[in-house]
C-alpha cells in the first residue's frame, strides 16, 4: 500500500492566508490551494512555490502542476487577491497558448452575488455614487456615518465575482463537489469525498443562516424603491458582523483519523454551531483536532478563551504579520490560559518583533495606549517562557510543512 501524504504547509502571506494542502500518496501526490493573501503574496511568494512544487514533481516548463482543488474562504482581499493574480496569468497564458504554470481541476467559492442575488453589484454601485471611492476602500473615518464593515465587503463583491468569472474562462466548474450550488452545512452534513482518502466536512456558512441573511435582503429590497437604494440605509441590510462571517467557507479535513480546521475569518460561536450542526460535536463538547488554522488572523474579536477550551489542537497556525494588529496578544493570552501545560505548537508567520512593530503602528494610527509590557507578543511570551518554548516561526526561505501522515 502506498505511502499516504497529509500535510499543511503555511505560506508567508502579509496580513492574509495562504495555505496549500498536500495529500495523495508518494507516487501520486495532489495539491490544494486555500486562500492566496493579498497584494505582495503571489509574485514573491506563492508563485515561485508553486513553480518549485512542479519542478520537485519532474514537470518541464511545458507541464502545468496539478492543482486538485481551489479554495476562496471568503471575499476579503487579503484571501482573494494573490488567487486573482493566479487565475489571471492563467487565463492570459491560455488566450495567448503559452504553458499555463498551474492546471485547476476545481474551485470552491462563494460570490457575495450567489448568497444575496445580482443586486448586490448594483448596492456596491450606489454606495460608490454616494460616498465616493473611500466609501470601498474602507478608507473612510469612524465617525462618518458609514459601516466600515459593510464598505469592505461590497468592496470586494467584484473580486470575487472576477474569481468565478475566470474560472469560466478557463473551464473549470464551481463546487461541484457539493452539486454545484453554494458550499453550506447543514444538519448532519456528509464528508465529502476529495479522492485518495481525503474528506472534507463543510461546517461554516450554515445553510439556515444563508436563508435568514436572503430573506433579510428580499424584504429590504422590496421595501426600498431604486430612489433610495444610494442612500446610507442601503448599507444597514449588510452592516450585521454575520454577512462577512457567512461568506467564510469552513471546512474540516481529515485523511486516516487525522483532522485540519480551516476557519477563514469565521466566528468563534459560528464555528462552534456549525461543528454541532453537522453531528461532529456535541452540544456543548470538545473537538481535538491536530492542526486549527486560527480564525482571523488571531483577532481577539472572532474568539474567547471558550473556543480554545473545546476545540484543542497540536498544531495552532496564526497568519498575520501585525497589520490590523493581528494576531493579537489577547488571543494568545486566551489560548495559554485554555490549553495551561498541554503540548502544543503555535506557528507564526512572522517573527515576534516584526509582528509587534506593525501592531504598534496599529495601536498608534487608533490613537490607542500603547505599553510594551503589556501589550506586546514580545514582553508576553518573555513573561510567560513554556508559552514562548512552543512558538515555531516561518522561515521564508523554506517550506513551512506541518506533516500528520508520518
Amino acid at each position: 500500500m502506498a505511502a499516504k501524504i497529509f500535510s499543511l504547509e503555511v505560506v508567508r502571506a502579509r496580513k492574509g492566508d495562504c495555505l496549500l494542502l498536500h495529500y495523495g500518496t508518494k507516487k501520486q501526490p495532489r495539491l490544494g490551494l486555500i486562500d492566496g493573501g493579498p497584494t505582495g503574496v503571489y509574485k514573491p511568494f506563492l508563485r515561485p512555490r508553486l513553480q518549485a512544487l512542479r519542478t520537485e514533481r519532474g514537470l518541464d516548463d511545458t507541464d502545468a502542476l496539478p492543482l486538485d482543488f481551489l479554495m476562496l474562504s471568503h471575499i476579503d482581499d487579503d484571501h482573494v487577491n494573490g488567487l486573482l493574480q493566479l487565475t489571471q496569468e492563467l487565463v492570459e497564458a491560455k488566450d495567448t497558448l503559452k504553458p499555463q504554470l498551474v492546471k485547476v481541476l476545481g474551485i470552491w467559492h462563494n460570490s457575495f452575488d450567489d448568497i444575496i442575488g445580482n443586486d448586490a453589484a448594483e448596492l456596491a454601485s450606489a454606495v460608490h455614487n454616494q460616498f465616493g471611492t473611500a466609501s470601498l476602500s474602507g478608507d473612510i473615518p469612524d465617525d462618518a456615518g458609514i459601516d466600515v464593515d459593510a464598505c469592505k465587503v461590497l468592496a470586494n463583491v467584484p473580486q470575487g465575482r472576477q474569481l468565478r468569472d475566470d474560472a469560466v474562462k478557463l473551464g473549470v466548474d464551481r463546487n461541484t463537489d457539493v452539486g454545484g450550488g453554494l458550499v453550506v452545512a447543514s444538519s448532519g452534513s456528509t464528508p465529502v469525498d476529495m479522492g485518495d482518502g481525503l474528506t472534507f466536512t463543510v461546517v461554516g456558512p450554515m445553510l439556515h443562516e444563508v436563508e435568514d441573511l436572503q430573506k433579510m435582503h428580499d424584504k429590504w429590497v422590496k421595501a426600498n424603491p431604486d430612489a433610495v437604494r444610494a442612500s446610507k440605509e442601503a448599507l444597514a441590510a449588510y452592516a450585521d458582523r454575520s454577512v462577512p462571517n457567512l461568506s467564510s467557507i469552513v471546512v474540516l479535513a481529515e485523511v486516516s483519523g487525522k483532522r485540519i480546521l480551516f476557519t477563514g475569518d469565521a466566528r468563534g460561536d459560528k464555528i462552534l454551531q456549525g461543528l454541532e450542526l453537522a453531528g461532529l460535536v456535541d452540544k456543548g463538547g470538545t473537538l481535538h483536532v491536530d492542526v486549527l488554522k486560527c480564525p482571523h488572523h488571531g483577532s481577539s474579536n472572532n474568539i474567547d478563551r471558550d473556543f480554545f477550551e473545546r476545540i484543542v489542537a497540536d498544531h495552532y497556525v496564526f497568519s498575520g504579520d501585525g497589520e490590523f494588529g493581528n494576531p493579537e496578544r489577547e488571543t494568545l493570552e486566551m489560548l495559554a490560559a485554555a490549553r495551561d501545560n498541554a503540548d502544543y505548537q503555535i506557528h507564526l508567520t512572522y517573527p515576534v518583533d516584526e509582528i509587534d512593530v506593525a501592531r504598534k503602528a496599529e495601536a498608534a494610527k487608533h490613537k490607542r495606549k500603547w505599553v510594551p509590557a503589556e501589550h506586546s507578543i514580545t514582553a508576553f511570551l518573555v513573561d510567560n517562557p513554556k508559552i514562548n518554548d512552543k512558538v515555531v516561526i516561518l522561515d521564508p526561505d523554506v517550506p513551512h510543512t506541518i506533516d500528520l501522515a508520518g
